[in-house]
């Protein structure tokens, strides 16, 4: 993973309390804004819950985005988010 360490600590520290059980539920039920158009449900969920928090979208821009690209970021957030599918 090309995060930085600490970078990757911050972005977890802010996303866990985030993934609750009936957030995943609500998810899982294609209760969101354009579901229907959704082709990696993990992935759009674990976007979704990065940009829940605009200081935080705006931080990952300033920082990490200075090294890292999207790819690098989902992958930071895959270890962070568990997939939908397991418990949080």
């Amino acid at each position: 993973m090309k995060i930085k360490l600490e970078h990757f600590e911050i972005l977890k520290a802010a996303l866990v309390p985030l993934d609750t059980a009936a957030r995943r539920a609500q998810y899982r039920a294609g209760a969101f804004p354009r579901a229907q158009h959704v082709k990696d449900l993990d992935k759009r969920y674990r976007w979704d819950l990065l940009n829940m928090q605009p200081a935080l979208l705006r931080w990952v821009c300033d920082e990490i985005y200075t090294y890292a690209d999207d790819a690098h970021i989902d992958t930071a957030l895959r270890a962070i988010v568990p997939a939908l599918g397991e418990q949080a």
